[in-house]
């Protein structure tokens, strides 16, 4: 019986980060909801760093974006 590889070779990769790295000081838009969503579960909360892929510092800077936009309203806190 032939086994299929499970994704093992795909390896996530920060969405924000270019090719050269990080660039500095690492700024996420809290007005960009669509990119916001994507980062959070269906019940409104966010996704690990290990199952989004991003790196520690544009987690941090994602996290902080997702908090100011639920207090502008723009992102509801719990799931619909």
């Amino acid at each position: 019986m032939i086994r299929k590889k499970l994704g093992r070779n795909k390896k996530n990769r920060c969405r924000f980060c270019t090719k050269e790295g990080c660039p500095r000081p690492a700024f996420v838009d809290f007005k960009d909801v669509g990119n916001l969503k994507k980062m959070c579960s269906g019940q409104g909360k966010l996704f690990s760093r290990k199952r989004s892929g991003t790196c520690a510092t544009y987690q941090r800077a994602l996290s902080s974006a997702v908090k100011r936009a639920r207090f502008m309203g723009l992102m509801p806190y719990v799931g619909e």
